[in-house]
């Protein structure tokens, strides 16, 4: 039923899916936030059409008073990082990066954010998913946040992005990281940081 050609969308009778369908990922998820649906960065593309279909006929959760799910594209303020007591020396030396479109000043920089396409993409580079260290949890909560990219720690659970951007977000944390190590090689490297507590 689902591979019907046209809008599938009930009550969206001016709004074509088929051409939505047409659309990268990217432009679907820059499209949902400018529309401000919430959770864009999470979702995979079918949702994106659905959602972009019902916002575009006036629809879907933009409106949804009762929706406590926060748009989990940009993050807190396009990115910008959080500042606080503990903020550490490497937090006060790193470049700030608010969107997908900037570029470290040199090789080996470090780099630090709070953007959640941003994250997303350097992790997914590295073909990591977002993880959380098993045992670590306070109730329903996820402990200690990680990214598993594929090695043999078997301490780590995977979690979806949008769990895991929650809770980074539900912590105030800061993403301090590096493309590329100074001799140019692709760097894994990464932490985060309360900047209101020693431990994050």
């Amino acid at each position: 039923m689902s591979d019907k050609p046209g809008n599938q969308t009930p009550d969206t009778p001016d709004v074509s899916e088929t051409a939505l369908r047409e659309m990268k990922v990217d432009e679907l998820r820059k499209e949902a936030r400018d529309q401000n649906i919430s959770g864009a960065a999470g979702m995979r593309k079918e949702e994106l059409v659905k959602e972009v279909a019902s916002a575009r006929s006036g629809g879907g959760k933009a409106d949804d008073p009762d929706s406590d799910a926060e748009d989990l594209g940009a993050g807190p303020e396009g990115g910008k990082i959080r500042h606080g007591d503990a903020s550490s020396s490497s937090l006060k030396y790193s470049q700030e990066v608010t969107s997908t479109e900037d570029e470290p000043e040199r090789e080996g920089r470090s780099l630090a954010t709070t953007h959640h396409e941003v994250i997303r993409q350097w992790a997914e580079e590295r073909g990591g998913v977002p993880a959380t260290v098993e045992g670590t949890e306070h109730g329903d909560h996820l402990g200690v946040l990680r990214i598993d990219f594929g090695g043999d720690d078997s301490n780590l659970r995977r979690v979806s992005w949008e769990e895991w951007f929650k809770t980074f977000d539900g912590r105030s944390l800061n993403f301090i990281y590096q493309e590329r190590r100074t001799d140019g090689t692709q760097s894994n490297f990464f932490r985060l940081e309360n900047p209101e507590r020693e431990d994050a």
